[in-house]
């Protein structure tokens, strides 16, 4: 479904080469960002007009990642809604939680602590169902749970950062509400939509939508970067422990969610990326429209870090996977052998 980062497409890859491109998605699209936060802010001024076009950049990626959804997305919600409805509520649950408690652990200033809570209380990250696909995981479930996250994002995301983030800076959750629907709701029912409509002649141009969007979220971090480039010196050390820390934690809790509920290996390998990987376009929208320029900075990093680690620790899932899957063909020859020398 997605692209905020996030940037592989929504619908998994099912064939070989397929296969090949989501990993050189997930691969390139850190270091494309990790790029373009380095422009923002080694040369902040080409960006310095660019902080009321955020919203409209993501307008775009929220729009692309409408034009790869299908109907199916929905489906799945239906036939699995006991495991789509842990998916939310860990997802919701966990990450902003874990915002607050970090936010409070290292003292973070008001600006920061916001942020951090901000990313926690987006939904679902972008990439999570190819990351999830290439873990071996329940790509079906993280879909539904990050379709049905993006959709609540309006009803949710408001009300939980008043409730966890009105302690640092005043929140306004009616117009944060507002602009949810306008630059996420809206743009993805559009594309979908559109791919309802004109499916067949949008065929040749799905592939290049992960990219778009990942171009787009590019600009998105420069320009997030560049707002708040005189800080970043002092408090960059700062937001990456709060982000890796945050994002460690979810994604571990986000597995183990899915191992107490008894939702099997892969579904809970879904769980930790639909739990611990976040919609950090939109986090960075809403805080640099709401907040400041400064508490956008851990959503620019978040974006570039859940990248990294969710490449990481899929190819770990997926070595264990192989791992295990290996050993059992190994036991099973072995029976089979001893079986028929007796």
């Amino acid at each position: 479904m997605r692209t905020e980062s996030e940037a592989p497409s929504h619908t998994a890859p099912t064939s070989g080469n397929d296969d090949r491109a989501a990993r050189r998605a997930v691969t390139v699209f850190p270091v494309l960002v990790l790029a373009a936060g380095a422009l923002g802010l080694v040369t902040p001024d080409t960006f310095a007009d660019w902080k009321t076009s955020v919203p409209y950049l993501l307008g775009i990626v929220m729009f692309c990642m409408g034009l790869t959804m299908t109907p199916l997305d929905f489906k799945g919600v239906a036939k699995r809604p006991w495991a789509v409805a842990l998916g939310l509520v860990a997802h919701y649950v966990i990450m902003p939680g874990l915002g607050w408690l970090i936010a409070h652990a290292l003292d973070l200033p008001p600006q920061l602590a916001a942020g951090v809570i901000l990313v926690g209380c987006a939904p679902s990250g972008t990439a999570s169902n190819v990351v999830t696909y290439l873990a071996r995981g329940d790509v079906a479930l993280s879909v539904s749970v990050a379709t049905v996250s993006t959709v609540l994002a309006p009803l949710v995301t408001p009300p939980l950062t008043l409730l966890l983030a009105g302690e640092y800076l005043p929140v306004d959750a009616g117009s944060m509400v507002e602009d949810i629907l306008k630059t996420v709701l809206l743009p993805v029912i559009a594309g979908l939509l559109m791919r309802l409509v004109a499916g067949r002649y949008l065929e040749r141009v799905l592939g290049a939508l992960p990219w778009l969007s990942a171009v787009t979220i590019a600009v998105i971090v420069a320009v997030v970067v560049a707002g708040s480039a005189t800080a970043i010196r002092s408090a960059a050390l700062l937001v990456l422990v709060a982000v890796v820390l945050h994002n460690g934690l979810g994604l571990a809790l986000g597995y183990g969610a899915g191992k107490l509920a008894g939702l099997g290996q892969p579904a809970s390998r879904a769980m930790a990326f639909e739990v611990g990987m976040q919609n950090s376009g939109l986090a960075a929208s809403l805080a640099t429209a709401h907040f400041s320029p400064l508490a956008a900075l851990p959503s620019a990093v978040f974006s570039v870090w859940h990248n990294v680690s969710g490449a990481l620790v899929a190819a770990w899932m997926s070595y264990r996977s192989r791992k295990a899957e290996t050993a059992m063909e190994t036991a099973a020859t072995a029976t089979t052998t001893a079986a028929a020398a007796d």
